[in-house]
């Protein structure tokens, strides 16, 4: 299994997986990169007929901007959740509440910013609201709802344990505070139970869009000091997080 990621904006990767018979997109990058894609594709080696799924983990601009020259080339279909189908599909720009002090200033510039982040619809082939397999389109891995930057975000997980969690998880400042946690999100509660869902999935290694891959044992230490805190702010004895609990469900 082949892995390459492509600068698509600033602080924002997409990911290149080739399968056994084809190769598949994470994420599309900000609006007007289609040439750049283009041009890292041919050094590659890759033909752009050679994609033939494009998974768009959520439906913010920096992550379907592209989407639209992306799949006119590719003839690629398009999956996305479905509750993030209408923003693909109609073009609609949101940006999510803050979670930290910081995002609630990223929070206002982004919306200041937003006129930027216009995008050309597209109409999505596949909507998903449960796991699904990628076996039929040559790839061993699938695509698991993970919400919590938006309702309606997704992750790809291979059966090598290589997780693309588009927002999922964050590693570039200023787009996070520390490891992780995004500074603008939906439910951060609901990032932390999808962070043990990738976990239980078999995930080893984490490929955000924003920042560079780390392993996945850093999300779980992470979770452990969460409940740590969680605990000791409710005055309830700690329950401490096993190591179990996040290992890999056959």
């Amino acid at each position: 299994m082949e892995i390459h990621s492509i600068r698509m904006g600033p602080l924002t990767d997409c990911f290149l997986v080739k399968g056994d018979q084809a190769v598949l997109l994470v994420d599309a990058g900000f609006p007007r990169h289609e040439k750049r894609f283009h041009r890292r594709l041919e050094e590659l080696g890759f033909q752009p007929t050679d994609i033939k799924l494009i998974v768009v983990t959520h439906g913010h601009a920096d992550h379907v901007g592209s989407l639209r020259a992306l799949k006119r080339r590719t003839k690629a279909r398009v999956a996305i959740h479905r509750r993030e189908g209408p923003l693909i599909r109609h073009g609609v720009i949101t940006v999510p509440p803050a979670v930290t002090a910081w995002g609630r200033f990223l929070s206002v510039l982004f919306r200041f910013l937003s006129f930027l982040g216009r995008f050309e619809p597209v109409e999505p082939e596949i909507l998903i609201d449960r796991e699904i397999s990628l076996r039929e389109f040559g790839i061993q891995g699938r695509v698991i709802p993970t919400p919590g930057h938006t309702a309606g975000s997704v992750s790809v997980v291979l059966r090598g344990g290589e997780a693309f969690v588009g927002d999922l998880a964050v590693n570039a400042f200023p787009l996070n505070m520390g490891l992780g946690i995004p500074a603008v999100a939906e439910n951060i509660q609901e990032i932390y139970a999808s962070w043990e869902k990738i976990l239980r999935a078999g995930a080893t290694m984490i490929y955000p869009a924003h920042g560079k891959p780390f392993p996945a044992d850093r999300l779980r230490d992470k979770l452990v000091r969460i409940s740590y805190q969680e605990d000791r702010k409710s005055n309830n004895p700690r329950r401490e997080r096993k190591d179990n609990d996040f290992k890999h469900c056959p």
